[in-house]
Formats: C-alpha cells, structure tokens, sequence
C-alpha cells in the first residue's frame, strides 16, 4: 500500500467516503496535524495553532458517527482559517469565524455526504451557528439518530424522578425543566445541577 493510499483509507473509516478527498485538501493545504481522540464529554473537537516548532493541531473524538465527526473535523478547520487570516485579533466564535464555518460547510452541501436530515438541519443551522456544536440542540438531535446504540439515552427522555448514572458512580434524579436546562440533584450529595436536554446518560 503507498503512503498516499494510507490516509484515504483512515479517513474513510471516519467520515463519509465522498468527503475526504475535500477534508484532504484542507488538511494539507494547511499542514494539519489531524489527531483522533478516545470520548471528551465536555468537547468534541479541539483547535491548536501552529506554533514555531509545531504545526496546526486538530483533535476529534473517534466515537462521533461519520456525519458528526465530519461537521466537528469542519468546524475546527474554520477556527484555522480564522486565524490564519486574522490572528487572535477577533474573536474565537465571532462573525468572522462564523462566515468562514458557513463557507465550509457550503462546500460540503449538496454532493450527497449528509443525509438528507442532516444536511436540512445543517441549512438551520447556518442562520446562528453557535459557538459549539453541542449547543445546537436541534442539529445534535439529528446526528444522535446515526449514532450506534451504546444503551444511553438522552436527558429530556426520561421522566421526571427518573434517577440516571452519568458515570463514575454518580447518581442523579431529574427534575423540572428551568428555562432550557433541567434541574437535577446529585443522589448522594443533594447538589443540585443543570442539565442539556440532548446530554446522554445511563437510565437507572
């Protein structure tokens, strides 16, 4: 097997096989160096600038299904773009990064990538592109239907008094909806928390 042939190969295992000719380009277009992580709970992605001795670092969690790795893999080469073009003279999720998250993301529509689902809440979407992915409730809600079954479920799912693990032996009983986040209270030590509606957990 080349060299050449080797990332087509990995990357395919990732995303969609349609997109990586084009995620190849802008990688080394720009000399990224693409690292796949185990599961972050509090980011999907990560974006590092190149530095004198470093190049640009991008990090996706490996457990995202292919369309959602794919959006996340998009929306930190814009934080690259952004900054190769401006520096830190702008905000990390300002309009400028906006616009350039929005430019990408073009790039991929219409070429049979998303599903049709996808790719409807993607045009949503690009009204208001929040800062994360995360925070775009509907989106995320639309990618979960690809995810394999992994026996989690999402908050809002449950009902009210249902107690729910979120890992580490830590045990919450949900409660009433304030504003955009539930309410819960930690089992053990009655703290209360707040929780996204599309954050997974164990059912207990």
């Amino acid at each position: 097997m080349s060299k050449q042939q080797a990332p087509l190969e990995y990357l395919s295992k990732f995303i969609p096989a349609t997109a990586v000719p084009r995620v190849l380009e802008f990688l080394h277009q720009y000399k990224v160096h693409l690292t796949i992580t185990r599961e972050r709970k509090s980011i999907l992605g990560d974006y590092r600038h190149a530095t004198t001795d470093k190049n640009h670092r991008i990090s996706v969690n490996g457990n995202l299904n292919p369309y959602a790795f794919l959006i996340t893999l998009i929306h930190e080469l814009a934080h690259l773009v952004t900054f190769t073009r401006y520096g830190h003279r702008v905000s990390p999720h300002g309009r400028e990064w906006k616009d350039l998250y929005a430019t990408l993301l073009k790039d991929f529509l219409g070429k049979e990538i998303f599903p049709p689902v996808v790719e409807q809440a993607l045009k949503q979407s690009m009204h208001d592109l929040p800062a994360s992915s995360c925070a775009d409730e509907g989106l995320m809600r639309v990618l979960k239907k690809f995810d394999r079954d992994n026996g989690l479920v999402m908050v809002e799912q449950l009902p009210e008094g249902q107690l729910f693990d979120i890992g580490e032996g830590r045990i919450f009983r949900k409660g009433k909806k304030l504003r955009k986040r539930f309410q819960c209270v930690e089992v053990e030590t009655g703290k209360l928390y707040l929780f996204s509606p599309i954050y997974e957990v164990k059912a207990c």
